[in-house]
């Protein structure tokens, strides 16, 4: 796996966790959720692309 790809799965790896921190401590936020997902997307998306390589 390339460099950006496994920067980038360690990110949303570590957004998950204090998404999840946050949700617990505070109570949960649709936005939070909803840009992870979008981080998840996009992490997934250039782990894919550069495992083609």
């Amino acid at each position: 796996m390339p460099e950006t790809a496994k920067a980038m799965t360690i990110t949303t790896v570590a957004a998950l966790v204090l998404v999840t921190a946050y949700s617990v401590a505070l109570g949960g936020s649709g936005w939070l959720w909803f840009a992870w997902v979008v981080l998840g997307l996009v992490t997934l998306g250039v782990a894919t692309t550069s495992r083609g390589r």
